[in-house]
Order: structure tokens, then sequence, then C-alpha cells
């Protein structure tokens, strides 16, 4: 069967989080949004696991866990959490997030009666740590070898293993002795598989992709994601799948195109300045609206790093899939915010109709969506299945803005954008 699964989201007791965000409502909209496996996020978290004890139980069949109140939704959750280790590193401090997977409850609250020594595991969702990440991933697999750790969102410029403020140059340098427990690498939302694969140290790691949302919205949660192929859904068919980059479990990830996260090009975002690498280097990553030093992007921080050649694949990847949320493409083709009502209705038309966001993204033929929707929404969804579509790249936490009907949105995304100072747009489009 098909699973897709997204691994990395937060809970309410994560900073900038409703408090709407309780399981029982991340289990609706996962049902929704096509996913069959999301995690649960925070179990380091005391309230938000004494939640997790409440509100699931364990599927005999899986190991995996289910509303306890309505076990038929077709929804499991994996135990999972983010933590962020500051240490220091020579004369720098380093601050480093990173996935936690665990098999059970059990097993997730001996990890936190040993996390417990190194921070305040209450003070939020995604608790501050002082230890190195080696420290970590040895606390966390001396409790089980089952436990599974990864770097989270590994490019962003702030708090993970490769960002351009505070991170390493390589993953050995990251976990130390303990690398040979490290088997992936989560991409996040400005970059993807052929931006990784142009760094030869990651051959050996596999590639995986998660929303890493504060919100259950169907924009935000499921946006990125894991794609399996397995005869049931099981923690430990998953972290196998994962482990042994099993191309035949393990079938494609599901991205956004990285140019639509908040940190692809290098970039100010209170002069409005955003940048391709080539032009920050000119400038010596310089703002020339403030003087004051640029937010290097994604792919300026790939670029310094890259042993290989654009459009390089090694042999034995993961294959992958752009995509978009589905409000985002109606409300790109309708001129609406993603949460308006207008975007809603004919969200809800066509879930409603194909069962749930994924199947109308990945499946159902343009003919059938023209039926239940308009011709040209149908037409931009299979323009983003098929990856036909451009991006004006993110920029220093502001979201990139797709393009989809080039001739009808350029001046108007460009319009939005008028007092940006982006060099070769004009080359980009």
């Amino acid at each position: 069967m098909r699973v897709i699964a997204d691994l990395h989201i937060h809970g309410r007791y994560s900073r900038a989080t409703s408090q709407s965000m309780c399981l029982e409502e991340i289990a609706r909209f996962a049902k929704i949004k096509g996913l069959n496996i999301v995690g649960t996020g925070d179990f380091t978290h005391p309230k938000w696991l004494e939640e997790i004890r409440e509100s699931l139980v364990q599927d005999p069949e899986t190991g995996l866990y289910k509303i306890a109140q309505n076990q038929a939704l077709p929804v499991y959750f994996m135990i999972t959490t983010e933590v962020n280790t500051v240490f220091s590193s020579g004369r720098n401090v380093k601050r480093i997030h990173h996935v936690i997977l665990t098999p059970s409850i059990e097993t997730a609250t001996q990890i936190n009666e040993r996390l417990t020594n190194y921070g305040d595991l209450s003070s939020d969702g995604r608790p501050t740590l002082n230890m190195s990440p080696s420290e970590l991933v040895e606390e966390v697999m001396e409790v089980s070898s089952d436990n599974m750790v990864f770097p989270a969102h590994a490019w962003t410029p702030w708090f993970s293993i490769f960002g351009a403020f505070s991170g390493f140059d390589n993953v050995n340098d990251c976990y130390q002795d303990m690398t040979k427990y490290i088997y992936a690498l989560e991409t996040g939302l400005s970059s993807d598989p052929p931006m990784n694969w142009r760094l030869s140290q990651l051959d050996k790691f596999t590639l995986i992709s998660n929303s890493d949302s504060h919100s259950f919205w169907p924009w935000r949660m499921g946006r990125e994601a894991n794609v399996f192929e397995l005869k049931k859904p099981s923690y430990m068919e998953i972290v196998d799948s994962i482990r042994n980059k099993d191309k035949e479990r393990f079938r494609f990830t599901v991205e956004t195109d990285p140019a639509y996260g908040k940190y692809h090009w290098t970039g100010h975002r209170n002069c409005n300045v955003s940048l391709p690498p080539k032009e920050a280097i000119k400038l010596g990553n310089v703002c020339p609206v403030c003087r004051k030093k640029l937010t290097k992007g994604v792919e300026q921080r790939v670029e310094e790093l890259a042993d290989r050649p654009e459009g390089y694949k090694p042999c034995n990847t993961i294959n992958y899939m752009h995509l978009l949320p589905l409000s985002e493409i109606i409300s790109t083709v309708i001129g609406a915010d993603p949460s308006s009502q207008q975007t809603w209705s004919i969200y809800n038309k066509l879930v409603e109709k194909f069962g749930d966001e994924y199947s109308v993204l990945i499946e159902i033929p343009k003919e059938a969506l023209g039926q239940t929707a308009d011709e040209k929404i149908a037409e931009a969804i299979v323009r983003v299945r098929e990856d036909k579509i451009k991006v004006i790249p993110g920029y220093d936490g502001v979201y990139g803005r797709p393009i989809i009907f080039e001739e009808n949105q350029v001046k108007k995304a460009q319009g939005k954008r008028e007092k940006s100072k982006q060099l070769n747009l004009s080359d980009f489009l």
C-alpha cells in the first residue's frame, strides 16, 4: 500500500504554534491532506507527552498509534520530536536542530529522562539542550537501537547542520564518532535532492522531506513528505527503509520547489533585497541599501560546499516530485489568500470529490479535475504536477512566489515586489 508520511511537525506547546494544534485536529487535517502517517512532534514536552498518552492508543498490528476515540480514522501517528542542541565548537557557539523518531511512548519517556539533564524540557515543544550532537545521539541510541536521529532542515541559515551562521561544512564534524548512527538528512523547504546531490559527502545519507509545520492547515502540514510502498505501515518498516535507502519501499519524496522556501536566495527582508549567489558574492554579502550583512541563502551555501556541477545525479538515489499545496495553487490562480472562503470552497469540492489533497495533486487526470473545478485550476494543478511552473525565490524569511500562468502573473508578482532589488529577476523568469 502507498503510505505518505510527514514525520516532523509541532504541537501546541511549541513557540509560534496555535493552541488549537491538538492531536485530534492534526489527525483530521492529515486525512484531508492524504497523509497516512504523521509525527506527533514534541514528545520531549511533559504536557504534550501526557496528551499523547491520553489521546492515542497503540495499534497492535503496526506498532504505530491512532486517535483513541476514533480508531477508524485512517491516520497513524509516529512518536517524534525536534530538539535544539547548543554547544561550543572551538571559538564558536553552534546551534543545531535534530529530529528524533522513537517506536513507543515508553521509549520516548526514557529519552526524556536522559535529556532532562541537559535542559528544561517544559520550556518549549522544541527544547534547547546544552549538549553536543554526538552526546545527543549517544543518549538517544543508548535507550534503544530502534531510535533514529537526523539533522532537521539541514540548510536553513540558522539552527541547521549546514547553516550559514552556525553550522558545519561536514556531517562528520557535527556528529563526530556518532555519525555512524546518522542515516538520513532532512532537506528543508529551501533545498531539494538535486541541490544535495552536488555534495559527494551526502551520498551515503537518505534524503527525506517533512513539513516542520506549526499548523494543521493543509497548506502547511504535508507540504513536504515521504512516499513509501509497504505491505503494511509500521515504525520499523519506515525506519528500516530509510536506513537502507531502499528504493523498493521508499519510493520518492514530495518537495516544494526550493525557490518557494523562505531562505532560498541571499537577501535582506527589511530592505527588500533579494539576490542569487553570484550577485550576492559580487557585493561581498553586504546589503546594497543599509550596508548590513545579508542573510546567506541556501542556494549560495550549497554552492560553497558543492564538489559537483549542477545536474549531477548519483547512483542509488530516492526519487522526488515537486509539488505545491493545493490551497496555494488555487489561491495563486484566483488571486485570493489560501485561507479565504473562496479558496476553501474550491478546495473542498476537489477533496470531497477525489478523497484527499494528494490524490488531486498526483493522480487525478486533468479532464476529471476540470469537471469539478474551473478548467484553469485544473490546468494549474497539472502544470505543478509536471514541474512546469516558475517561482520567484524566497529570501530572508519571505516565501517564494509561484508563477503558474506566466503571461498573467509575472507583472502581478513583480508588482507586489516592485521595491525588491532582485538584480537578475528578468533572467530567472
